[in-house]
């Protein structure tokens, strides 16, 4: 489980196998352990889970934690391990930063699975009335940091109930340990207050659709979306998978049945074996 130096403070991740990289990006408010019951599903090869800067046993170094932040220790960690075309797969944050990545590297990039992510900014309207209240809530000062506050609310609830089977509290206590305290929650409610709606973040909205352009331009990368039912996410739903099939180049769509928007946790044996099925179909291990 190796720890390795980035920038001014240090990327955790865990790793597998040989062979061409594929590299598991988790959301918020997750870390590498997301992908525990899915990485060993995937068979051959080697397989990377870093934890995001300031998230899980990574270090939590003093910035903004904003998109770009993540983005450019992302990099620096790609660039440490030397990982070259490799397939990335993200989930989440971990998605949008996934697509983000293979817009400005497409050389360094052979394909991109992705699900419950941002391909698109959203519209207040796009949301249910309990997003909404919640994106909210989460952006409006002391609101949102009373989620982080106490027990961690922020953490406690995306386990409880983003997922269709409450999590066992030796299980919860494993994704609550990396933050003890308020200020390591910090880099948690960075990432919930940068949902991209109605326009803000503002700086990040430009982002989201440089890597739009990319996905509707690029057929020579194979991407793979998974969908869900029953999902509560704020980004892909299975409504929005024939606006994918429109406005993706090259992408492969496989439902996977019922989930919460912590997917893994719920389906990870169905998500291991769609990447898989893809992988091998496009020669990409």
């Amino acid at each position: 489980m190796p720890t390795i130096d980035v920038l001014d403070s240090t990327i955790h991740y865990e790793e597998t196998g040989t062979g061409t990289p594929l590299v598991l990006l988790h959301g918020n408010p997750g870390s590498s352990r997301a992908w525990r019951n899915v990485a060993p599903a995937l068979g051959a090869g080697r397989v990377l889970a870093p934890d995001l800067i300031g998230m899980g046993r990574s270090g939590k170094p003093d910035i903004p934690y904003s998109f770009a932040d993540h983005a450019r220790y992302l990099d620096a960690w790609f660039d440490a391990l030397g990982l070259d075309r490799v397939v990335l797969v993200g989930h989440d944050w971990g998605g949008a930063l996934a697509l983000d990545r293979a817009a400005r590297h497409p050389d360094r990039v052979a394909g991109v699975a992705f699900f419950e992510t941002f391909v698109k900014p959203l519209s207040g309207a796009e949301l249910s009335p309990q997003s909404r209240e919640r994106t909210r809530m989460l952006r409006t000062p002391g609101l949102g940091e009373e989620m982080i506050s106490g027990e961690n609310r922020l953490v406690r609830t995306a386990f409880t109930g983003g997922v269709l089977t409450p999590l066992a509290d030796s299980e919860l206590a494993a994704y609550l340990a990396p933050y003890p305290t308020v200020e390591s929650r910090r880099p948690l409610l960075a990432w919930a207050r940068q949902i991209p709606v109605d326009g803000e973040p503002a700086e990040l909205i430009p982002r989201i659709e440089a890597y739009g352009k990319w996905l509707a331009a690029s057929p020579e990368t194979p991407k793979l979306l998974l969908t869900f039912t029953g999902s509560p996410t704020l980004g892909i739903t299975p409504d929005l998978a024939p606006w994918c099939a429109d406005h993706i180049a090259a992408l492969t769509t496989v439902p996977c049945g019922a989930a919460g928007h912590h997917a893994s946790e719920d389906r990870p044996a169905e998500i291991a074996a769609a990447i898989a099925a893809w992988a091998d179909a496009h020669g990409l291990r």
